[in-house]
């Protein structure tokens, strides 16, 4: 996330119908939910529990273990 600048104002998207509509607006530019989520949050002061309730969230990868004999 960006090292926050104190002294410079960003809009501020602090329910979740907000964030929705910032989503809708960064979808075509946006190819993947990390960069999702670098263009919300560089841009803007966001809710982080409504960013991550939009986010689909990241199934962890399937780790088979050996068949036993």
């Amino acid at each position: 996330m960006l090292n926050a600048d104190p002294l410079l104002r960003r809009p501020r998207l602090l329910n979740k119908a907000l964030v929705a509509r910032a989503f809708e607006g960064f979808r075509p530019k946006a190819d993947s939910p990390d960069k999702m989520w670098r263009m919300l949050t560089d841009q803007y002061v966001v809710d982080l529990d409504a960013v991550a309730a939009l986010l689909p969230a990241r199934e962890p990868e399937t780790h088979w273990l050996p068949a036993r004999d």
